[in-house]
């Protein structure tokens, strides 16, 4: 026997009410991981809208309608779309922008994933409003074994103090407040500089907490880093240094499950070598 959700609440980052949708979505992603946990919840069909940062999963997104970027939505090809649900995020997304949305599109959902475990909220909020209750709980249990392997990582292996690198000409990191951090810190590398504002700072290579770093990772976004970078920031620092895939660190909703376990693993070759 099916049970009636119809006068279920449901609280999203914002505080705002939700209730299961009931008949097929129009939705519209403004968020490129979240866009995927769309797709891996079963709602591709329903998925009417996203933006050009939306890559995965390529082949289905090939057909979804693009609204401009993350910052920039084109809010005439959005209302064109007529979605009944957009998914927004906190800090993806600018505030005035979603503002002006909310005024004519019925349900936004707001977003701010802060941790790795919060992406188990999300995937209930999301199943819940759409009907794939069962899809959101497969992810949710598949969350849980890679963060229990994820610490499992970083209680084994010392702790590592690393600077993750995300931007060139100024160079930026990440503070400690972020997402990122809190992904790396599972593993056991805790960012520096410890701090909280800004998010993402710039630094000069003779800032003064430095010296209590030990390893330099350089990301594959949002600047793209390579090879040469990696040897020009081992000279600067004269730390060990080497690339990373910025999806497995940055990415929430379902990507966090391989992005977990692709840092566990790289924690471990890493402590190996």
């Amino acid at each position: 026997m099916m049970t009636d959700t119809s006068d279920e609440v449901l609280i999203d980052a914002a505080g705002q009410r939700h209730k299961p949708h009931d008949g097929p979505a129009r939705i519209v992603s403004l968020v490129p991981s979240l866009t995927e946990l769309v797709c891996d919840l079963g709602l591709a069909p329903q998925l009417v809208g996203r933006t050009g940062f939306c890559i995965h999963p390529r082949p289905v997104l090939r057909a979804v309608t693009k609204v401009g970027g993350t910052k920039d939505v084109n809010l005439a090809r959005l209302r064109a779309l007529a979605p009944t649900h957009i998914i927004v995020n906190v800090d993806e997304n600018r505030r005035e922008c979603v503002e002006e949305i909310a005024g004519f599109v019925p349900n936004v959902i707001v977003t701010h994933p802060c941790t790795p475990e919060d992406n188990l909220p999300v995937y209930r909020l999301l199943g819940a409003i759409f009907h794939r209750r069962a899809e959101s709980e497969r992810l949710a249990a598949a969350l849980d074994a890679a963060l229990a392997e994820a610490r499992a990582v970083g209680a084994t292996l010392p702790r590592e103090k690393v600077l993750y690198l995300i931007w060139r000409e100024p160079w930026m990191t990440v503070a400690q407040g972020t997402y990122i951090a809190a992904t790396l810190a599972a593993v056991g590398w805790d960012t520096r500089p410890v701090l909280s504002e800004p998010r993402y700072p710039a630094f000069e290579w003779d800032a003064p907490w430095l010296p209590e770093v030990q390893r330099v990772f350089l990301s594959s976004e949002p600047y793209r880093f390579r090879e040469r970078h990696v040897e020009e920031v081992g000279r600067l620092s004269g730390l060990p240094a080497s690339l990373i895939d910025g999806e497995m660190a940055s990415w929430y909703g379902s990507r966090a499950i391989e992005g977990l376990r692709h840092l566990a693993a790289l924690r471990r070759r890493l402590a190996a070598e």
